[in-house]
């Protein structure tokens, strides 16, 4: 038979044993933890980030260069993307947005047949819609919030109207009207335009305008020439 300090010996060693198991499951497990299940957070690599450019611009989304630093541009893209597909308009690229643009597909006009430019109020987004019928650029925007304001001395309601319109008239460069500053307008209606705006954020917070990307304005304006028709709806589903 052992003896009681043999005993006691023994069951210290066990003791003693399991706490270091227990330790060492501590630390092990969150760093296998972690190279089996990738924090959506995380940065990604600059491979990933080229990846997201090159998808965003095979899908029909206007971004920036593909050069893997996914700059205020492709995050414009990014948003316009999310708008689209009914996501969180974050605009940051994580690993669950970079699955949603390898699994997604360009989005389809809901006229086709001809060039003109669809704008969707609900998701806040631009189509550029090109001769095949096909869309062939896709932009955030900004359109009317639905509030009251003073112009000149009346009251108004800031809303975009929807219906269909043309492009009636146009201006180069920047333009200070009564409501503000606006980039490369193209008229539709009355002072409706679509036009370059340093604010575009991911809801409705113009005047009625149709603002978009300031770094894209100027290429836009020249895609849309006099009388190319523009579609305004509201789609169907939540924004």
């Amino acid at each position: 038979m052992l003896s009681n300090k043999t005993t006691l010996t023994i069951r210290v060693s066990l003791i003693l044993l399991v706490a270091i198991i227990i330790l060492m499951c501590g630390l092990v497990s969150p760093a296998y933890a972690h190279k089996r299940s990738r924090p959506a957070q995380q940065e990604l690599s600059t491979q990933e980030r080229l990846e997201a450019e090159q998808r965003l611009w095979v899908l029909g989304y206007w971004a920036g260069p593909v050069d893997g630093k996914f700059d205020s541009d492709s995050c414009h893209a990014l948003i316009a993307f999310q708008k689209v597909e009914r996501r969180a308009r974050t605009g940051k690229l994580t690993v669950a947005e970079l699955n949603a643009l390898r699994a997604a597909t360009r989005p389809q006009p809901r006229f086709t047949g001809y060039p003109h430019v669809e704008i969707d109020l609900t998701r806040q987004v631009l189509f550029l819609i090109d001769e095949t019928g096909e869309v062939a650029r896709i932009l955030p925007v900004s359109t009317g919030n639905g509030e009251l304001y003073m112009d000149h001395g009346q009251i108004h309601r800031a809303r975009t109207p929807t219906g269909t319109f043309k492009v009636l008239r146009k201006i180069n460069g920047w333009r200070l009207s009564s409501l503000g500053l606006m980039y490369y307008p193209n008229y539709i209606f009355n002072g409706i335009a679509i036009h370059g705006s340093f604010s575009i954020p991911t809801r409705p917070a113009s005047h009625g305008c149709i603002r978009v990307p300031l770094f894209a304005a100027k290429e836009l304006s020249s895609l849309l020439p006099i009388g190319i028709e523009v579609l305004i709806y509201n789609s169907r589903g939540s924004a």
